[in-house]
């Protein structure tokens, strides 16, 4: 799969605003560009206070508490957005454990969708609010 079609199952469209957290040097550049270039705008960065219509989380093992920067990624999110959890593949240096991401995820309310490969070294998890309750 190339990246724009890795980018395409993020949903993103033109005039989104992203909220970028995690950035590093072991980033993927290429789909940061693609991202970038299908939203039309740069990522919003992490000290802003907009709301976001998606938030681009880039984790490794040694980051801290995921649960809590789920929950501060929250804060900036529209109430339908997605947070796209970045983590290294297996076998790659900070590699998150699947268990670790789908224990945090409910605490921090949310709900665990899909994941797939994004490139070489990364994974993508599509984290979404969970619905407070069925009318």
């Amino acid at each position: 799969m190339g990246v724009e079609q890795v980018i395409d199952r993020f949903g993103l469209s033109a005039g989104d605003l992203v909220l970028e957290i995690g950035l590093d040097n072991d980033c993927d550049q290429e789909l940061r560009t693609g991202i970038e270039a299908k939203t039309g705008s740069k990522f919003i960065e992490e000290d802003a206070t907009e709301v976001v219509d998606a938030v681009i989380l880039w984790w490794r093992e040694e980051d801290g508490d995921l649960v809590d920067e789920l929950v501060d990624a929250l804060t900036y999110l529209s109430e339908s957005g997605p947070i796209w959890l970045l983590t290294p593949k297996v076998g790659r240096a900070g590699y998150v454990e699947p268990s670790d991401i789908q224990d945090s995820a409910p605490t921090a309310g949310l709900s665990q969708t899909v994941s797939f490969s994004v490139g070489t070294d990364w994974s993508a998890t599509k984290l979404v609010a969970r619905k407070s309750g069925k009318k």
